[in-house]
């Protein structure tokens, strides 16, 4: 569906994209992958925000929290150099082996 929507250019919004924290349950007590360093990544929320944020078809991203940490946090995925296809596919599969 992102590449139909790129295609059209039509905005794309992901609206909590932690699903609920969901994704913070996988990866509970897990390092991040050593590629994190590379692109700025200190932690799983950025982690999974920069995957989010560096593709092409995705407009804004809405993590909503109330937690102001957590804001900051989420705010420090927007800063460094943002992944590319090839490393959100070596992503994908780092989170595929949990």
């Amino acid at each position: 569906m992102l590449p139909l929507a790129q295609d059209k250019g039509v905005a794309v919004l992901i609206n909590r994209p932690f699903e609920e924290g969901a994704l913070f349950d996988l990866v509970k007590r897990k390092n991040l992958p050593e590629l994190a360093a590379d692109y700025n990544i200190n932690s799983w929320p950025q982690f999974f925000l920069k995957y989010i944020i560096s593709h092409p078809a995705i407009t804004c991203v809405i993590p909503a929290t109330s937690d102001l940490n957590h804001l900051k946090d989420n705010m420090q995925a927007a800063y460094g150099p943002m992944p590319d296809e090839a490393t959100r596919k070596k992503m994908v599969s780092f989170m595929q082996t949990l």
